[in-house]
């Protein structure tokens, strides 16, 4: 996302974006509407398609996001990064997601990419992806660094690792302790390598009233804003 779109992008979230998280009747909304608004004028990022990419930690409520978000675009396709990962490679499938649907996509093709069955640990058969107007990508690491290239937009859910790694941990229950273990460490070094939020245009702050939408750490020439507590460095490596 270049320098001016940011600008112009965040500008107007702060103008419309913003005010209208603070109207009735349906606050959540009306952040998403003039958020989805705004990506409709973003410029093309991977052949005719606008790649947004939605990236946090796991159990911050991203799918959630995404999904709202997707539905405000109209049915805007969604890819899971849950889809490409798989047990024995939880981040190593950038090759995999480059060439089943980034490259398909940027030749203005249909992508075939096919989704792993986390009970079976097996792929499943080929999925397509239609180059749509936009496709929302989310999942851990969707704003890695040979991806950035290719989105449009990269929004960050700001949400603490611990409280958001919590979440997971519930909604997941007990059978799931030992994968958790596994994923909180793959994930701690993931982004120690390759981190993502430094990268982010915006940042997407879940209050009692639905979504706030700040400016984040790329394109403004400044240094990042302050880390979300419990995400200093120093704590999370």
């Amino acid at each position: 996302m270049g320098l001016d779109q940011w600008r112009d992008l965040s500008r107007s979230v702060r103008k419309g974006g913003l005010e209208c998280l603070r109207q009735p009747p349906n606050p959540r909304e009306s952040a998403i509407h003039a958020l989805a608004a705004r990506i409709r004028r973003l410029a093309p990022s991977c052949g005719p398609v606008r790649l947004v990419g939605v990236d946090g930690h796991a159990g911050s409520g991203k799918s959630t996001f995404a999904g709202e978000l997707a539905r405000e675009l109209d049915g805007a396709p969604v890819l899971r990064l849950d889809d490409i990962a798989c047990h024995d490679e939880l981040f190593d499938w950038t090759g995999r997601l480059l060439s089943q649907v980034v490259e398909p996509l940027r030749r203005g093709g249909t992508a075939h990419y096919s989704p792993y069955d986390w009970r079976t640990r097996r792929f499943g058969p080929p999925r397509p992806l239609p180059p749509a107007p936009v496709v929302v990508v989310e999942g851990v690491g969707a704003g890695r660094r040979a991806l950035r290239p290719h989105l449009a937009l990269l929004l960050w859910i700001e949400v603490p690792r611990e409280e958001s790694w919590a979440r997971g941990k519930a909604r997941d229950g007990e059978e799931q302790r030992e994968f958790w273990d596994g994923w909180v460490r793959a994930e701690r070094e993931h982004f120690a390598r390759d981190p993502s939020r430094p990268f982010a245009d915006l940042l997407v702050l879940q209050r009692r009233t639905g979504y706030e939408l700040l400016p984040g750490p790329a394109g403004t020439g400044e240094p990042p804003p302050p880390l979300t507590h419990g995400d200093e460095p120093s704590a999370m490596w």
